[in-house]
């Protein structure tokens, strides 16, 4: 409940500064300012979760920090699974159906993360502030908003990243976030 709380705080303060140009066709973040915010944090989420999916060997992808926790495959197809039932549920569709398995590849499980960020773009693309009180179906049935179930897709992404990033530096690699930028 802390971090819908507080991804609900962060969004309530959404700063002047990420306005876009209106001359250039972009929208105005003062128009939709929570869609305009999580357009961005999708855009930054989706390049680390799929940068930490990627700098994860295959080898690996069967890791897990302690038997009660679930593998770095796991996490994987969790993060696409749920970015694919939030973003439906805020486009106001049926949830998309993904078949998965912890078992599958490096390969299908990265492509499949990849794919589940393009959907939610496409959905975030569409949205905007107005819709965000419609009700919204989440999966088991549950009912709620769609701006409740943007909150959920913006605190599972920092809350993922952060499994992720545990994961990489448990074996010794660094998560796409500690990475110093390449030198031109």
């Amino acid at each position: 409940m802390r971090s819908i709380a507080g991804a609900l705080l962060l969004l309530a303060f959404v700063p002047a500064s990420i306005a876009q140009d209106k001359d250039k066709g972009t929208e105005s973040a003062t128009a939709n300012p929570i869609i305009v915010t999580v357009r961005q944090m999708e855009e930054r989420y989706s390049k680390n979760l799929i940068g930490a999916a990627e700098e994860m060997p295959p080898a690996k992808y069967s890791y897990k920090p302690t038997p009660e926790q679930i593998t770095f495959a796991h996490l994987v197809m969790h993060i696409a699974q749920s970015n694919n039932a939030l973003c439906a549920a805020i486009a106001g569709e049926p949830a998309r159906e993904t078949k998965l398995s912890e078992t599958d590849s490096k390969e299908a499980l990265t492509k499949a993360l990849q794919d589940s960020f393009t959907y939610c773009e496409q959905v975030l693309a569409k949205a905007d502030d107005s819709a965000l009180g419609q009700a919204a179906v989440l999966s088991g049935g549950r009912t709620t908003t769609r701006g409740a179930a943007l909150v959920h897709l913006s605190a599972d992404w920092a809350d993922h990243y952060s499994a992720a990033a545990m994961y990489l530096r448990l074996n010794d690699l660094l998560p796409p976030t500690a990475k110093k930028p390449a030198e031109k």
